[in-house]
């Protein structure tokens, strides 16, 4: 059976309840092309076939219209190679989106991919700490959905992505099967930041070996207070209980 990425991706992502045009789709395939021949030269992924750059990259991506309603302006906190804030912004026209990472290579090859896929008027790669993008007036609070794939505990994570959130936004954060114990951890710290209620919405990626993943969700319900997030460095060393 030859495997087409483009049929996998436009079926499973439907599922989701995600229609993707023939443009979006052509993006879609450009983006992973993209990777692929980025990553021979600088380590972006260390997934290299195409049927899993679909299913744990692109699908894993677009599950978060699970747990909230993909609008307005987002972020996406420690992007890598562009995960999960790239696939919305490709299957979400009206969405704008700021992708953010530490490493300027990534932030180099984001640049490009957002250039090629004629995006540039609503999506952004930015190279900076979040630390520091946290206090900005450009950014603090100015964000309907914060999201973050990055491989953080939830405490940490929420001091990080939380002030970013406007009142009335939302964080989500993806975990493993694992999270239930960090969510636990990671209330009072929410709350402490401005969150409310921490939710979690389950699901199953497809495939041969099928995968448990988490979404976690922290409404904003107030503001930020203003001395959080702390300076780098110090979240790791004294999380928030």
């Amino acid at each position: 059976m030859i495997f087409l990425p483009q049929e996998y991706l436009l079926r499973e992502a439907a599922a989701l309840g995600v229609n993707l045009s023939p443009q979006q789709m052509e993006q879609f395939l450009t983006y992973m092309e993209m990777l692929l021949e980025y990553n021979q030269r600088v380590n972006l992924t260390s997934i290299k076939e195409r049927p899993e750059v679909v299913r744990k990259h692109f699908l894993d991506s677009l599950s978060v219209v699970k747990a909230v309603n993909i609008r307005g302006r987002g972020i996406d906190v420690g992007t890598g190679a562009g995960f999960p804030g790239l696939p919305l912004a490709i299957a979400f026209a009206n969405l704008e989106m700021v992708l953010l990472d530490s490493l300027d290579k990534r932030v180099r090859f984001l640049k490009e991919v957002i250039t090629a896929l004629g995006i540039a008027d609503r999506v952004q790669a930015i190279h900076s700490r979040v630390e520091d993008v946290g206090h900005l007036s450009t950014h603090r609070e100015r964000y309907d959905i914060v999201l973050s794939r990055a491989v953080a505990r939830l405490n940490l994570l929420a001091e990080f992505c939380l002030p970013l959130a406007r009142v009335g936004g939302r964080f989500i954060a993806m975990k493993g099967p694992s999270a239930h114990e960090e969510i636990e951890e990671a209330r009072p710290a929410a709350k402490l930041l401005g969150g409310g209620e921490v939710e979690c919405v389950e699901w199953t990626l497809p495939g041969i070996v099928q995968e448990a993943r988490i979404l976690v969700s922290i409404s904003k319900v107030r503001s930020t207070p203003s001395q959080y997030p702390r300076k780098a460095g110090i979240p790791a060393k004294k999380p928030l209980v």
